[in-house]
Parts: structure tokens; sequence; C-alpha cells
């Protein structure tokens, strides 16, 4: 039986029970054939939200002291290129973002006095890396020693078999196994915290809270002001949404269930065709999930006792290629969840509206050249904030700058865009230093490579 072969894979490659359970969850419902597709019919929109803007200015030492910084570290920034992980990309000013991660997080626990402020020590405020194992040894080789706390500094999410899109079995592939396996996405989350062993530690030390968010988005920062509205409302999970806008029609949106009226999440992989028109309409869906949440550590704990470890996220049923780059291996599902979709599923959990300045992921390097750039402000605490009225739009050749190999050599210095709406190149530039975008700015060297230096360009 094709369940069989995966679960004796998974044992075989030491993965925790849970972890096979939980996949067999998902196996088995993905063979009785569930899309984890959810229909516009069966959802309404969400109309408003509490907004973090309306939060009262405070910060609460004690509350401080029982929270953790929890860091998505698993990615290895292949879509840029990369072999190694992205956090160890240089991020600004010569800076990595786990070196910025790192700021941020010391910055925390000097400005926060624990006890109420009779010790006069700093709050713990523990980081923790959620790693893959390739991700795992150089990452924990970067970190900061002064950050060492008394939960250990990452824990490691777990994989799963691709499975053969014809009979559900696991695939093989003898040119490279490793392409065998792929992560369960993030909603793993909550196994791995499990798994580890890492969750029932945090609460024997007296963590309450975890924030959580991914390693590329700098802007991610732990607000006491959002920390203490969480427990005063007793919310045991909470999304962090903002404004949906055109860049964001394929990102995931949150929406009422039309069956209880429950908040839930829906991705792109779950939206059949004939409603994609509706899940991009970012007037009628106006809010997306930043993929930034907090967790109340007991009540998370509380759902997975009671639900025997698997938490039951929505699935979400991937179809791609064994071997991305080769269009002519066979074709496989791979399973996922997304830590986000808990919103549907832990009662009580609660969508927050945040400014959209704590949104800036670095997926490509067109993400990559703003944040290097003037249009944002490195502060002395880590944080990265927007300088500009709005993030400049950055389009950059693809044939040129999408490879961080190709990318690098061609900004010799990042060119000036806190005064720039748009730019987009084409072909063969590098930019020197003293490049200075004003407006709206295409440049284009289609009659061979062109370098830019001390220039200003404006529409």
């Amino acid at each position: 039986m094709s369940l069989d072969a995966c679960l004796e894979k998974m044992r075989a490659a030491g993965l925790p029970d849970v972890a096979v359970e939980t996949f067999a969850h998902y196996w088995r419902a993905l063979e009785a054939g569930e899309t984890g597709l959810i229909a516009e019919s069966e959802i309404e929109p969400v109309e408003s939200l509490p907004d973090a803007d309306d939060l009262v200015e405070q910060a609460d030492p004690e509350l401080l002291d029982q929270a953790v910084v929890l860091k998505l570290n698993g990615g290895l920034g292949t879509s840029m290129g990369m072999s190694g992980p992205k956090s160890l990309l240089v991020a600004k000013e010569g800076q990595t973002f786990l070196d910025l991660i790192a700021r941020q997080v010391l910055a925390l626990r000097r400005a926060h006095t624990a006890g109420g402020g009779g010790s006069g020590s700093g709050a713990r405020v523990p980081l923790v890396l959620m790693d893959s194992f390739a991700t795992r040894d150089a990452s924990l080789e970067a970190l900061d020693p002064a950050l060492a706390a008394d939960l250990e500094p990452d824990f490691l999410q777990n994989k799963e078999p691709k499975l053969l899109v014809e009979d559900l079995s696991p695939v093989e592939w003898p040119a490279d196994p490793a392409l065998e396996w792929c992560p369960p996405g993030h909603g793993d989350l909550f196994t791995a915290l499990q798994t580890s062993g890492l969750l029932e530690r945090m609460l024997d030390r007296g963590y309450r809270y975890a924030f959580v968010s991914s390693s590329d988005n700098l802007a991610a920062v732990l607000d006491a002001r959002i920390l203490a509205w969480m427990a005063a409302e007793r919310a045991p999970f909470v999304m962090e949404v903002a404004d949906r806008t055109a860049a964001d029609r394929k990102g995931g949106h949150v929406a009422r269930s039309r069956d209880g009226g429950g908040l839930l999440l829906r991705e792109i992989a779950q939206t059949a065709d004939e409603d994609v028109e509706a899940f991009q309409d970012v007037e009628r869906h106006r809010y997306f999930n930043t993929n930034t949440i907090w967790l109340d550590l007991q009540a998370v704990a509380g759902e997975l006792e009671r639900r025997d470890g698997v938490l039951g996220l929505p699935l979400i049923r991937n179809r791609k290629r064994v071997d991305p780059s080769d269009k002519s291996s066979p074709e496989v599902f791979q399973i996922e969840t997304a830590m986000g979709a808990a919103l549907g599923v832990i009662e009580g959990a609660r969508a927050l509206r945040v400014p959209r300045e704590r949104f800036t992921p670095v997926k490509t390097t067109n993400d990559l050249l703003a944040l290097r750039s003037d249009a944002y402000e490195l502060r002395d605490d880590g944080r990265v904030v927007l300088a500009a009225q709005r993030p400049p739009f950055v389009d950059l050749d693809e044939e040129h700058f999408k490879l961080v190999a190709d990318f690098e050599p061609r900004i010799e210095a990042p060119p000036s865009l806190r005064d720039a709406t748009r730019l987009v190149v084409r072909g063969d530039v590098t930019f020197g230093p003293g490049v200075v975008v004003r407006g709206d700015v295409e440049v284009d060297a289609a009659n061979g490579p062109v370098r830019l230096e001390d220039v200003e360009l404006q529409a």
C-alpha cells in the first residue's frame, strides 16, 4: 500500500511518530479526494478588524519576560540561486538578516526590565530558529553568542515524501535522492514544536507567548503593545494582517466562513480556477496574511493534546515536478499546511490589522535592492523602517538580476530610491555609486551593457 511505503520511508529517516501520524492524516484526506479548495460560495469578506494603531502605548515587562521570538529560518533562497540559508545573505549595510534579528532581540532585552523594574535585569526574550536540515549548521554557527538563553537556539522542521500523482506512492529519484523529500509547509511549526520537546520546555521555564515571523521580514519586530492586547483579550492565536494592494493579489487573504462566521485563511493554492478572480479582488477581500503570528503556548499545547498531536490544519495540495528544473521529471503532490490556517482551527483565534510597514519580506532580488536602498532606514536597535513615503516598485531584468550571483556584481552601490515610485531595468545594467532615482524611471540597455554612476534619473 502506498501509505505504508510512505510511513516506512519516514520512520527509516528517523522522523518522530507524531510527524508520521500527521502526514498519514493528510495522505488519507488526499486519497479520499480532498483538494483543500475553499470555494468563494463558502466564505464572506471581512469588513473590519481591530487595528494595531488604536492600541494603547504600553509595555508590560513581566509579559515580555514570558515571550519568545521565533523565526522561520528553513529557507535556502533557491529562487534567487542560493544554496545556503537566506538569512545569511547581506540585508543592509553589510549585515545579514540574522545579524539584524540578533540586534533586534538584544535591544528588546535591554529596553525592558523584567519583574516590574525591581531587579534591573533585562527581560529574557530568547531567540529560537525553526531551521531545516539544510540551514541548521550554518545558521547556528553565525548566531551571536550574546543571544544565549535558557532555551536551545533552534529546532528542526520535519520533512515528508513527495507523492507520485498517479498512485500517491513515495517518489524515487536516484539522480538526487534529496528531491524525494519536501517540507510540509510552515504549518509544521506546531508539530515540530511538539515533537522537538521545545513546546514543553518553553512552558516549564515560564514562557507563555511566542512571536513568530519569517527571518526575511526584518520589519516584523515584537511589539509590546500587541503582546499586551493579546494577553488582555486572552486570544490563543493572533494573525497580523495588512491592507491588500494589487501587489498582494496572490497572497493568502482572511475571510469569514458562511458556516459559523469564524475567521479563516485562504491561499491561492486553495482556490478553484473559477474563483481566482474573486480571490484576487483586493476590494472584496481587503486583508492579507503577513505571515506573522502570535501564539499562546498554553493554548497551543492544550489544542495539540486534545487532538492527539494532529492540529488538523486545512490541506494544501501542491502539484509540482519532482525535480523543478526538469520538466520531464514525474509529477508529484506535495502535501502542505500553512501556520496561519490555525486562524480557522483554534477557537477564539483573532486577526489584527497592522501597518504595512511591518511587512518587508525579501523573496526576490527586486525586494533586496529596495531594502538595501535608502528607501529603508536601519535603526540602532536593528529595526528596518520605511524612510520613503511608500515602498518603491522595483522590476529588474531577470536574465541579469534574478540570481544573487548576477545581482551582486551589478549593484556596486544601491541607487537612491527614497524619492522613487518605480524603477524598471531592462538589459545588462551596472549601478555604480551616486545614482539617484526620482519618480517613475525605466532604464533600457537594449544596445549593450550600461554602467551608471553619479547620475540622477528622473521621469
